[in-house]
């Protein structure tokens, strides 16, 4: 079983930046795909960022300037820097690996 180990949320105020970090077994981290996804409440599941073993990455149109996603293959770990908050990014985020393997998730809120 793959375990992936999120940290990094939290509460911030509008504005406010946060650094999310997951991560993953050596194993699989180097060969996968990394994201970060997040559900607010009463939503659907909704991609935030991926990136690639290679390093490309994309965004949602909504975090576009705000967020970066980055790797590190020698700590197998993705994070996520999110800048600029704001009440509409309070969800819980949730790391994804490859296709089939997620972390527990970690909660965002972000007081206006």
């Amino acid at each position: 079983q793959v375990q992936l180990v999120e940290s990094g949320g939290g509460l911030v105020q509008a504005g406010g930046s946060l650094r999310l970090s997951c991560t993953a077994p050596g194993t699989i981290f180097s060969i996968v795909s990394m994201g970060w996804y997040r559900q607010a409440p009463g939503k659907q599941r909704e991609l935030v960022a991926t990136i690639t073993s290679g390093g490309v990455t994309v965004y949602a149109d909504s975090v576009k300037g705000r967020f970066t996603i980055s790797r590190d293959n020698a700590k197998n770990t993705v994070y996520l820097q999110m800048t600029r908050l704001t009440p509409e990014d309070t969800a819980v985020y949730y790391c994804r690996a490859g296709s089939p393997w997620w972390g527990q998730g970690t909660q965002v809120t972000v007081s206006s």
